[in-house]
């Protein structure tokens, strides 16, 4: 079965380009009949915290992701540790006992030779002596990955055939001096156990590829497909951080902006699909494919996101907007399709509704004034439909001689005290005339 993982960090608010890489593995895992698990990556004990653990359960919940598994790094140590026996035992991780300073010394000083700045595997070189000697004065080996040094060849999914060569990489630490493990082990022991078939992220971790792949591959654990998309950035061209919170999820939820349209933005931005309005995840789902993502940059355009946004709630059906309206105290069909073309977030529902219970203050000039008087006594009776409008209007013209923007901008100004706003034609009728009456002069 396809099964692919979702591993955010709790260490900040989900933001956009989070969403992208969540929202694709939902896609892929949905469109594929397959699983999608929600991988906490929490080793990091001094920036993880529960609420944003909580926030990241919730951001997924509102875009429309129900993981089929949720896991907790925390809780799989361990599995880490059985790994990394595994790998001292194969002599593939060993001790390291440089300092920070002495390893920023290293590279600052192949740096001056005009060297790559790689470890130089100096602890390999090491005497049982030497390593006593370090333990004795306290200090605590860091352990590194051997990797074998060579090109590591694989077939992104997104970018086509790739050749990751490792022999110009320092071999990694796996697990720090305290003992705590940094993102490399745990990831790949965890995809090897969760059984992962497809790993979609980012392609900034294209050159962590070929470190992976030999990890994998020394733990004896199946080799993932793998697929890098585009990052997406802000207008600037910079990226979106997680922890300034920069368009988190959070602040485009309480902005009023719909799920579907951030969803449609995060996936849609940097590929050949246009960014056009989708019922549902469902739909989306049955056109997003991940040779439709774009080798080029993904630049996000906050104008998109408001344009998707008044797109979805202007066609969106009454019995889609009827629990919300339900709770604003505005279930009425006609009310919903005469105001649902001016909303630029759904909540403008509140303040649109005035135009029919008011209260509405008249705007009427000076200039104006005989006419709407005119205008008032040339209100047809009621029953009032859609024609309301129109009817009224030629009525009026024919009696004043007015037209265009002299005929329709007092009327309009009288009746709703606005420069703009709905369609009269299907906003009269809701108003009714003696509201109408009232309200002209």
């Amino acid at each position: 079965m396809t099964t692919v993982r979702y591993a955010p960090s709790p260490t900040g608010r989900l933001h956009l380009g989070n969403a992208r890489p969540a929202l694709m593995n939902w896609l892929f895992a949905k469109s594929t009949g397959g699983r999608y698990i929600l991988r906490l990556d929490d080793t990091d004990a001094a920036r993880s915290t529960e609420a944003f653990a909580e926030g990241i359960h919730t951001d997924l919940s509102w875009l429309g992701i129900v993981p089929d598994l949720k896991v907790r790094q925390s809780d799989r140590t361990a599995l880490y540790g059985a790994a990394r026996d595994k790998l001292i035992a194969a002599g593939r991780l060993y001790p390291a006992y440089e300092t920070e300073e002495e390893l920023d010394s290293k590279r600052a000083r192949a740096r001056l030779l005009g060297r790559p700045p790689v470890y130089d595997r100096a602890a390999l070189q090491l005497t049982p002596e030497q390593r006593a000697k370090y333990e004795a004065e306290g200090r605590k080996p860091h352990w590194r990955f051997k990797l074998d040094g060579r090109p590591v060849a694989f077939n992104d999914l997104i970018k086509g055939p790739q050749i990751v060569n490792t022999a110009s990489m320092s071999d990694p630490v796996l697990v720090r001096a305290d003992g705590s493990y940094l993102y490399t082990l745990p990831s790949v022991v965890d995809d090897i156990e969760l059984s992962i078939t497809h790993v979609i992220r980012g392609e900034d971790h294209v050159s962590n590829t070929g470190t992976q792949i030999e990890i994998f591959e020394a733990l004896g654990g199946q080799v993932p497909n793998f697929a890098h998309h585009n990052l997406l950035t802000g207008a600037d061209g910079e990226g979106l951080s997680k922890r300034l919170g920069s368009l988190s999820l959070q602040e485009l939820r309480e902005a009023g902006y719909e799920p579907m349209a951030v969803a449609m933005a995060a996936v849609l931005t940097g590929t050949s699909l246009p960014l056009e309005p989708y019922p549902d995840l469902s739909a989306l789902g049955q056109v997003f494919t991940l040779e439709a993502v774009s080798h080029g940059s993904a630049r996000f355009d906050p104008a998109e996101l408001s344009s998707l946004n008044a797109r979805i709630l202007h066609q969106m059906p009454y019995d889609a907007a009827r629990p919300r309206l339900e709770a604003l105290g505005f279930a009425s069909e006609p009310l919903w399709l005469a105001l649902r073309g001016n909303l630029a977030v759904f909540a403008d529902i509140v303040d649109l509704a005035t135009l029919v219970s008011g209260p509405v203050t008249p705007v009427v000039a000076d200039e104006d004034r005989d006419f709407l008087r005119a205008a008032r006594e040339l209100l047809p009776a009621e029953p009032w439909d859609e024609t309301t409008w129109s009817k009224w209007t030629e009525a009026v013209k024919t009696a004043t001689g007015r037209k265009g923007r002299a005929l329709f901008h007092p009327l309009r100004l009288a009746v709703t005290g606005r420069e703009q706003g709905p369609e009269l034609k299907s906003l009269l009728p809701l108003v009714g005339r003696t509201e109408c009456l009232a309200r002209l002069p």
